[in-house]
């Protein structure tokens, strides 16, 4: 377990492959996540879906403000100081940031239990404050997982994310079942509020084991961390004044930056909850139902591939800050280019397959029939977003890593108030309703997107090679949907499983877009190195003879 702490340095394009382990278990963390969605829902129904997700943004969003950018803020702040092997600093930092998420989080945690009817209408406040100690919890887990990533290992944070998703759906399902259990014979709305509650509960069972499994990490590696901190021989020790003023400097436009990028869906939902009732005359349980097929299903499923791009900006975010304390801007470059042309290799054919199999990947994973085609509509238009915020993220963890953590700030803020001005002007003068959050939601991600890229540019003199980022993965893309929609169409005149039909389309996509982006160029050998197992690639494209 101690080789767990000590990662290999994050130079070359190691960083990359840390960012594979994170993104591997971001991706079966989501997929758990969505298998078990797809059972909850039938337990706890659209309304009570919807009833989950909305104190679940809300919850989010507290978490943004309190804890949630703490792993990226204790990452790239002891990363700076690992770099120039400043160990007593580093771990004074790790000390400082545990006393913050005590305060801020212990803050938080108290104001959503008690003002929890502020965000939210009626008895649906109940399932935001058992989300309260959740919150306090949280930070401590945050503060754990940063502290090993700086150290160049994502292996922690893996384990504990995979733990935390897999208990998370075992409770939330038990717990959703037994709370309905107690008020059957109560009305639809009493018993989907209930059964939304004991999910909210298998949230923080969650967020418990992650916390517990961190601790057993440190606590095998206490011994390594202090002898280290013994051989520091560097004679000026940081006070706690002043890493805490440094702290706040560094936390506070991350936390500000992530909070607002991430606001948008909780604003856009109380938006639209305010519309749909004072407005329209819909009633709280309507508004929740329709909201449930939105953000409960569609929004679920993109998370996926949006996945890669959030573990890669939480590998950037460490090496950066190490390549800007040493000062080498070339390899900053290299890194950054890398990153974006791994993104886009994925999100691109990841939009594509969503857009195209829309509607056999919701019967698969939703097949609640009174729902299915609106919210197959719905996944097929957002699946755009999968590009956009896929870059966006990345970019956000770049800019945060070179510290101008302003400028996503700002940014943010400017595509935040565009999209509000958009949104609200859609709800109050068309009847497009939950289309309307998805033209919003394309909105706000594009406008991050264009003003984070041109953000990076102006600072460090990366210049995107638009036809290797976009468009060769595009023409790939392409080719592969209309051979998976077409393998598709071809199996339903054979049999009339969704799953017989879904499953060789994807394999298919999968081989094809890869047969595809090798043969135009889109991913060259040196590309294919960098990848986890990019050795093991590089040999099987050769074989089949797609790399010289």
């Amino acid at each position: 377990m101690r080789g767990l702490l000590m990662g290999k340095k994050l130079n070359g394009n190691n960083y990359l492959k840390q960012a594979g382990i994170l993104a591997a278990a971001g991706i079966i963390c989501r997929i758990i996540g969505i298998l078990y969605r797809s059972p909850l829902t039938t337990i706890i129904g659209d309304e009570g879906n919807g009833y989950y997700t909305s104190a679940y943004n809300i919850y989010t969003i507290v978490l943004l403000l309190s804890s949630y950018s703490i792993p990226s803020a204790v990452s790239k702040l002891i990363a700076s100081k690992l770099a120039l092997k400043e160990y007593r600093n580093a771990h004074r930092i790790f000390h400082c940031a545990l006393i913050y998420v005590c305060v801020i989080g212990g803050a938080a945690s108290i104001f959503i239990f008690f003002g929890a009817g502020l965000f939210l209408e009626g008895e649906a406040a109940v399932v935001l404050r058992v989300f309260s100690p959740t919150i306090f919890l949280s930070g401590f887990a945050g503060v754990l997982r940063g502290y090993f990533q700086a150290h160049g290992s994502m292996l922690q944070t893996s384990f504990s994310q995979i733990a935390e998703q897999i208990l998370n759906a075992v409770i939330s399902l038990f717990a959703a079942h037994m709370l309905i259990g107690l008020v059957a014979g109560s009305g639809k709305t009493e018993q989907a509020i209930y059964g939304a509650a004991g999910s909210a509960l298998g949230t923080g069972s969650g967020v418990v084991i992650a916390l517990l499994f961190m601790l057993f990490v440190y606590g095998i590696n206490r011994k390594l961390l202090h002898r280290r901190i013994e051989r520091d021989r560097h004679r000026y020790t940081d006070s706690y004044g002043d890493i805490l003023r440094g702290m706040l400097g560094t936390v506070t436009p991350i936390i500000l930056s992530t909070f607002i990028y991430n606001f948008s869906t909780s604003f856009n939902q109380i938006v639209y909850s305010k519309v749909m009732i004072y407005s329209r005359g819909l009633s709280i349980a309507e508004t929740a139902t329709s909201y449930g097929v939105f953000s409960g299903k569609a929004m679920v499923i993109i998370n996926i591939p949006i996945a890669l791009a959030s573990a890669l900006s939480s590998a950037m975010i460490p090496t950066i800050s190490a390549s800007s304390a040493l000062g080498d801007i070339a390899a900053t470059r290299r890194k950054v280019e890398n990153a974006m042309l791994t993104t886009m290799l994925i999100a691109i054919p990841s939009a594509v397959g969503l857009a195209v199999l829309s509607k056999p990947i919701m019967q698969l994973l939703f097949p609640q029939k009174d729902t299915l085609d609106m919210a197959a509509k719905l996944l097929a238009m957002i699946a755009a977003t999968v590009v956009f915020y896929s870059l966006s993220t990345l970019s956000n963890g770049i800019l945060q890593g070179i510290g101008r953590v302003n400028l996503p700030v700002r940014n943010a803020g400017i595509a935040l108030a565009l999209q509000t001005v958009l949104l609200v002007a859609l709800l109050m003068f068309t009847e497009l309703d939950l289309y309307a959050l998805v033209i919003c939601l394309i909105v706000y991600s594009f406008i991050m997107c264009v003003l984070n890229s041109i953000s990076i540019r102006r600072c460090i003199g990366v210049r995107e090679n638009y036809i290797t980022m976009l468009l060769l993965p595009g023409v790939a893309a392409a080719v592969m949907g209309l051979c998976a929609k077409g393998v598709y169409m071809g199996m339903q005149l054979l049999t009339k499983s969704n799953v017989a039909c879904l499953v060789p389309s994807i394999i298919i996509a999968i081989v094809v877009y890869a047969v595809m982006a090798l043969k135009i160029g889109a991913v060259r050998k040196e590309q294919l190195l960098a990848f986890p197992k990019g050795k093991m690639l590089v040999q099987a494209a050769r074989k089949c003879r797609l790399l010289s």
